[in-house]
């Protein structure tokens, strides 16, 4: 048994005899982001949001989803608890038109308006 020829262009590393220690990384620090990092963000995302809202927020939600080819789905949902859904061209148009029957005449809305005219 003979050792295989080495290929003249090819190299191969030197293998060491005994064994050598891993070298050591740099040591990181314990938690998260360097120390003073949270100093340097950005100091508008601190301050309060300088869009002030006209005091509206929805209540009611009306989702309709007909794609092209297959049948229209609906859903209507409302804070007061008013949860339904439809399917099929028919009930979608339907859904929609209690949907909005159901905007005038939710509790919540109601409410709203009273206190907003008073």
């Amino acid at each position: 048994m003979s050792t295989p020829p080495r290929h003249p262009l090819k190299s191969l590393p030197a293998t060491r005899t005994g064994p050598c220690a891993a070298a050591q990384a740099a040591p990181r620090p314990a938690v998260g982001e360097p120390k003073g990092a949270a100093r340097k963000g950005v100091p508008s995302a601190l301050r309060p949001d300088p869009q002030q809202g006209d005091g509206r927020y929805p209540i009611a939600w009306l989702c309709i989803c007909a794609p092209r080819d297959a049948v229209p789905t609906a859903t209507s949902k409302c804070l007061c608890g008013r949860d339904r859904s439809a399917i099929g061209r028919t009930k979608v148009l339907a859904l929609i038109e209690d949907h909005t029957a159901h905007r005038d005449a939710c509790p919540l809305r109601i409410n709203q308006e009273g206190r907003q005219a008073a």
